[in-house]
């Protein structure tokens, strides 16, 4: 309902009668629940926002009075609608605001106080500009010195709303004080929600307040002793550096930025655009190739899925030799998300590298992968396979790919037979006819006698992608009498996906 009423002005006849509106949004704005508070907030200010200014003034405002000198649960409420009051109030009416507004920052229940300092912002983007100084400040500065830290911390959200209000002088001379006393307060929670606004602070005080004060904060953020608090400012490290020239932060915050591993495997790869060359190889290059070798796989993930930002900078040659001892050690990886995210990769270095590098350096390692114990890496490297081929060209693909798993047709282990299936089926349309009809397809054909009924039935699951690749004669003469028969195979399973594969030939 609270939220529902504050659509409600056409029907119950226009903003001339949205009056009538009040009255039940005033009583749902006194509940206990916090969520129905918040909607009927939300309904009145929508509402008052399409009100005409004699129904705000003789109704909208009584309203916001009188929920400030009720309850606990109601003078919360009523901090959300003062923005909407204030604008078209008149001048006695906005003294009499202002005053209430304080009173509420002063309340005795730190519920309400929160509430102040969460509609703070919204509040002073309304008031007149003499009146910032001598009104909202005040308040302001009592709100981020509150005993809770609840009240402390949404604050520090009105920093950067509050500084884009005052002229430069005033915001640094106002502003920036109480960010770094929030940067250093007791509460890790507040010192928290500073690392995660630092960007937005850092616009709000400039550039030359950046350099000299914003930056050794940011270090002690990120020496904090919470770790989630290192996390979110090391989160930031990228949108920092754009802010600043690049030679002062590298000299003093990637020391303590190589300490904060998670947030900065996700973060740290965009920094290379912004250092330049020459700073990613001195500075970046170290931290990358250590964190490839973190213990945690999330971490390594996260660097190799992020490499090609490092590429564009620095460029492949470079990147390769310090990539290749680290490639080798990352292949053998204990988990197997780790190998799938390096495979991942392959397309890009080798395209970027070329075919000699390919062969010389990393084709047998992606030869190795089609035979992994883990079926998703197997799979993985079946597609890499692919990109590869329609990369290099079919006239490769054949001498450097299909020759290879070719040799891997009659492993021992008939899950690495039916990945060797699958891989083939995939290369099939990459080659092309002549290279499908003569190399590939024998060999699949021959898999159907295979004693493992699943490798026979992963055959009849194949067969119809290769019927759209080769000529019809093949298709009459060979793969329907391989199918037929395997359609009377005595393994049920095999029969199925054989009866299907006919059916999909022939539709």
């Amino acid at each position: 309902m609270a939220q529902q009423l504050g659509v409600f002005i056409p029907y119950v006849g226009g903003v001339e009668y949205a009056t009538v509106l009040l009255p039940p949004l005033e009583g749902l704005c006194r509940v206990g629940e916090t969520c129905v508070r918040d909607k009927a907030v939300e309904s009145l200010c929508k509402i008052g926002s399409q009100m005409r200014e004699p129904d705000l003034i003789e109704s909208f405002i009584p309203l916001l009075k009188k929920l400030a000198d009720k309850e606990w649960t109601a003078q919360s409420s009523s901090c959300g609608l003062f923005h909407i009051a204030y604008p078209n109030a008149t001048e006695p009416l906005r003294e009499e605001l202002r005053t209430l507004y304080n009173q509420l920052c002063h309340n005795e229940t730190p519920l309400v106080r929160k509430a102040a300092a969460k509609n703070l912002g919204k509040f002073a983007e309304t008031v007149e500009q003499p009146y910032l100084m001598n009104y909202i400040m005040p308040m302001f500065k009592h709100l981020t010195q509150d005993d809770q830290d609840s009240v402390r911390l949404l604050a520090v959200k009105n920093c950067a709303v509050l500084g884009k209000l005052l002229v430069q002088q005033v915001c640094l001379a106002e502003i920036l004080p109480v960010i770094i006393s929030l940067s250093q307060d007791d509460s890790w929670q507040v010192r928290y929600t500073v690392a995660d606004q630092l960007c937005e602070l850092c616009e709000t005080v400039g550039p030359d307040a950046t350099r000299t004060e914003m930056v050794p904060a940011y270090v002690r953020l990120l020496r904090d002793n919470e770790t989630d608090v290192r996390r979110a400012a090391a989160g930031k490290v990228t949108k920092f550096f754009q802010i600043l020239s690049p030679e002062l932060p590298v000299q003093h915050i990637l020391p303590c930025v190589k300490e904060v591993r998670f947030a900065l495997a996700s973060d740290i790869m965009g920094l290379s655009p912004i250092l330049g060359k020459d700073q990613t190889v001195e500075q970046l290059l170290p931290i990358f190739l250590t964190l490839l070798k973190d213990e945690s796989t999330q971490i390594r993930v996260n660097i190799i899925s992020k490499i090609d930002q490092v590429n564009q900078v620095i460029g492949i040659d470079l990147l390769s030799q310090s990539l290749l001892s680290v490639i080798d050690e990352l292949s053998e990886a204990k988990h197997w998300r780790v190998r799938v995210a390096l495979i991942n990769f392959i397309p890009l270095l080798a395209s970027q590298l070329g075919v000699s590098f390919y062969n010389d350096k990393i084709g047998a390692l992606c030869m190795q992968w089609l035979t992994d114990e883990v079926h998703q890496v197997r799979v993985a490297a079946a597609n890499n396979l692919v990109l590869l081929a329609v990369k290099f060209g079919p006239e490769w693909a054949l001498e450097h790919i299909i020759s290879q798993v070719l040799d891997m047709v009659n492993d021992r282990r008939y899950q690495y037979r039916i990945n060797i299936l699958r891989t083939l089926s995939l290369l099939a349309p990459v080659v092309g006819l002549e290279i499908t009809t003569s190399t590939i397809f024998p060999v699949i054909l021959a898999a159907s006698t295979d004693r493992v009924p699943n490798v026979r039935f992963n055959v009849a699951k194949v067969l119809p992608s290769l019927a759209s690749i080769v000529d019809q004669s093949v298709v009459e003469e060979r793969i329907r009498p391989c199918l037929n028969k395997l359609n009377q195979d005595e393994d049920v399973d095999v029969r199925f996906f054989a009866n299907k594969a006919l059916q999909a030939i022939y539709q």
